[in-house]
């Protein structure tokens, strides 16, 4: 199996990172991706190389749209660059984090009224916040947050667990999303999010796949919006096949963070940004032709390499060699 790891810097620090790494899969559908973030112990990462094998020998299922509504990312920056941002984006959504440390309420106050500024009474704001905040801390947040958006979409994973979200949900007049509390339950399947959450975000990559995440959308029975795990457009086509493939698709998808990497791996022509807040549907993903000018150094290469093995251990083994 053909595997060619990357290294590209982000445009401003992200998830604790400045450099996204990953791996490039070759398969007979194409390309697949598996680019688990580095802290992830090797079962967590089982199921983004499950879905990178999916879509490098599978392929994935017929769509029922041709293009993808996203929104923009802003992430903990000053409000004059996040009103920059929004504007050159072309979104009528965005997606704001905030609890990016203590105390950035007053910040992430700041960072919201830019947004909505930018956007115009028209568009919509959603707010992530990473399950940063215990239930009070949250409620106060979204109270003053929703205000200073002159009204919220939803809010992203407030707190930690499920009983936490139903706790927030029950005290705030925001809609609840679960992120984290779906993709890293320990069987999404059968997480029961319905008491505490209005939308149910799902990413591709780290639930195994297009098809898996598409049973468990049917299993949450909630509105979805798909989102990208700050993959390269090799791996954003997967996301968008999910997408593509939902029953209903009620919210615009976050799907438009090709603009957090300096670099991509494919031809400049190929990348997978959004136009005037769309992104079109791939039956395969972008074949990654620039792969060896974003190339990791040996070390990290070998690194990969060894998480490589350690993890096609852990799957079915005729898929992984």
């Amino acid at each position: 199996m053909q595997a060619d790891v990357y290294a590209i810097e982000t445009t401003t620090r992200f998830r604790g990172i400045s450099v996204r790494e990953g791996m490039l899969l070759a398969g007979p559908a194409g390309w697949g991706e598996f680019c688990p973030f580095p802290e992830y112990d090797d079962a967590e990462a089982a199921p983004w190389l499950a879905a990178a094998l999916e879509a490098a020998h599978d392929g994935w299922p017929e769509p029922v749209r041709e293009r993808i509504p996203v929104n923009c990312i802003v992430p903990a920056v000053v409000p004059e660059r996040a009103h920059a941002m929004v504007v050159a984006s072309g979104c009528a959504t965005a997606k704001v984090k905030v609890a990016d440390e203590p105390g950035s309420l007053p910040a992430d106050l700041e960072r919201v009224a830019a947004v909505r500024d930018a956007l115009g009474p028209a568009g919509a704001v959603r707010v992530d916040a990473n399950a940063r905040w215990d239930v009070d801390e949250a409620v106060t947040a979204i109270r003053a947050l929703d205000r200073a958006a002159g009204g919220l979409q939803y809010v992203e994973q407030p707190c930690v667990t499920v009983d936490e979200l139903a706790a927030v949900r029950r005290r705030v007049d925001v809609r609840i999303a679960a992120d984290e509390s779906i993709r890293r339950a320990e069987d999404p399947l059968r997480v029961a999010v319905a008491e505490a959450a209005d939308v149910a975000v799902l990413k591709c990559a780290p639930l195994g796949g297009v098809r898996r995440a598409l049973a468990v959308a049917e299993a949450c029975g909630l509105p979805c919006v798909v989102s990208s795990a700050l993959e390269t457009s090799v791996g954003l086509a997967a996301e968008i096949a999910l997408a593509a493939a939902l029953p209903q698709l009620d919210f615009a998808c976050g799907l438009g963070t090709r603009a957090l990497l300096r670099e991509d791996v494919v031809d400049p022509v190929e990348e997978l940004r959004p136009v005037d807040g769309w992104l079109p549907v791939r039956r395969a993903a972008p074949e990654p032709v620039r792969r060896a000018d974003v190339a990791a150094g040996p070390e990290r290469a070998h690194w990969w390499s060894g998480r490589l093995a350690r993890v096609s251990a852990l799957i079915d083994p005729r898929r992984a060699g």
